[in-house]
């Protein structure tokens, strides 16, 4: 038995995706019987949920990316995310401790569970399934982690020691990260074996997505085709022919969703709702959210005449399931630069978060698309294209682009032919952007790729310093200095 104080919002148990948080548990001796493993799980899951899960909560790595700007009205929030338009934040910057202590949150919850599960007599099938679940989603929450800061605080207990220093990326690559999901890929679940009402909750495809990306992070692209190509082969998955379904409320837990958070369309955290589109969602009329994370001209222009950027993008103007857009009057509608004369800025929204209505009700609903079918297949054709295995890898580059063309019948989206390893590089990344637009990947794609100090220097990005984030200033306090600074954040 564990005795904690602690305070964690629960789902209930008749259905995982539906029923809202019940309650809270403080200062008990928890969990000790298989119900209150079955809570204990669920409260890791309710982590994805809470705002400042989400990259602080704005999110702000599109926003650093050159697929976002900060969005809302142009004061809105100017001193708080206008510096991730220009990287002129700093370790200060509340953004980078709320994400920071909502992922040790996490990860703490995971420790509750792994140093509970031993001791309470319950089915083992069971037992071993909610070790899997939680194991997963401890390899999530340290993924998300060691991406953004590199060396971090190797926490596996729910009372660490105050004073824990950074343990090296690649030791929690190896003792947390790697070893978890392969433990999760042995005893969870495929997708088509859980019942409705448990869709949401971790599975095979997940994990082993989840390791293809990890393994891609760090340049293994052995291990990426493999595990890659393991979630293909698996037939579990298939790309919703409509790409804008996707992203659809009829379109949740869809054919080609591998990893996604479930929410209930109630505007508050308990109830079950979720914020991350809210945060996002059309300000003004309809009011749908706050705007944050608007769409570059510079990504409208690179969709050219890609059919995905009318999924992507809303435009103040049109009209979208019978409900007229028409924005935020505090908004320009065109922001012009006064010397050329250009557009830099034109009002618009994130329309991979829309939910039609006219409250803010239905968009703290949607369901945030974690790991998609279209992330793997691109996954999969880059790691295969770095292996010298260019014919296959357009096989699955091309899967894509086709369902991203649908019918068209006028040249839009042809396949790709070239096998010229570095031409074909280029080509994954760019239609990974097109692909994943505005869902935090492009940041990640940019530096992991060596793209980010060209394509981001013009906005501010400096070689050296902003591959990883600069660690919370007030964590390497509570630390007494046992935490150090990332280098050039000094």
């Amino acid at each position: 038995m564990i005795c904690v104080i602690l305070t964690m919002f629960l789902l209930g148990c008749n259905d995982f995706l539906d029923n809202p948080p019940l309650g809270s548990l403080t200062d008990v001796s928890f969990p000790t019987t298989q119900a209150d493993l079955v809570l204990a799980v669920n409260g890791v899951y309710n982590t994805l949920r809470i705002w400042n899960f989400h990259e602080g909560g704005y999110p702000i790595m599109d926003i650093m990316s050159d697929d976002a700007r900060k969005g809302s009205s142009p004061p809105d929030q100017l001193p708080t995310i206008g510096p991730f338009d220009n990287f002129t934040f700093d370790a200060s910057d509340a953004s980078f401790d709320r994400w920071w202590r909502t992922l040790y949150q996490g990860v703490k919850r995971t420790a509750l569970v792994l140093e509970s599960a031993p001791d309470i007599q319950m089915d083992n099938n069971l037992k071993r399934s909610l070790e899997a679940e939680t194991r997963f989603l401890r390899a999530y929450f340290y993924f998300i982690l060691t991406s953004a800061w590199g060396d971090v605080p190797k926490v596996t207990a729910v009372n660490p020691a105050r004073n824990l220093p950074r343990s090296p990326k690649a030791e929690i690559f190896n003792e947390i990260i790697a070893p978890d999901l392969l433990f999760a890929i042995e005893n969870l679940p495929e997708k088509s074996e859980y019942p409705a009402g448990d869709l949401g909750r971790a599975t095979k495809g997940a994990a082993r997505s989840l390791l293809a990306k990890a393994y891609l992070f760090n340049g293994d692209f052995a291990n990426a085709e493999k595990y890659a190509l393991e979630v293909i082969n698996s037939e579990e998955y298939t790309l919703d022919p409509d790409f804008s379904h996707t992203f659809s409320v009829d379109g949740e837990f869809g054919p080609g969703s591998i990893f996604e958070i479930g929410a209930v369309p109630e505007n508050n955290f308990d109830a079950g709702g979720n914020q991350y589109a809210n945060t996002m969602g059309v300000r003004g009329t309809p009011n749908l959210g706050w705007g944050f994370q608007r769409p570059t001209v510079d990504l409208i222009k690179f969709f050219g005449n890609d059919p995905r950027m009318d999924a992507t993008v809303i435009f103040v103007g049109e009209e979208l399931s019978g409900i007229a857009i028409i924005g935020d009057v505090n908004t320009p509608d065109v922001l012009l630069d006064a010397a050329s004369g250009d557009t830099i800025e034109l009002e618009t929204y994130n329309q991979k978060v829309f939910v039609p209505g006219s409250d803010t009700r239905g968009t703290w609903g949607h369901n945030r698309r974690v790991i998609r079918y279209a992330d793997v297949l691109l996954m999969a054709a880059e790691a295969l294209n770095e292996n010298d295995k260019p014919s296959e890898a357009l096989i699955y580059l091309n899967m894509v682009r086709q369902r991203a063309r649908g019918d068209a019948a006028d040249g839009t989206l042809p396949d790709i032919t070239t096998t010229e390893k570095d031409a074909l590089r280029d080509i994954i990344i760019d239609e990974r952007r097109r692909e994943l637009a505005l869902e935090g990947h492009r940041f990640w794609d940019l530096v992991r790729t060596g793209k980010a100090p060209e394509t981001l220097g013009p906005l501010g990005f400096v070689e050296g310093r902003h591959e990883l984030m600069p660690i919370p200033q007030s964590e390497i306090d509570i630390s007494e200095g046992a935490i150090t600074q990332n280098p050039n954040w000094e």
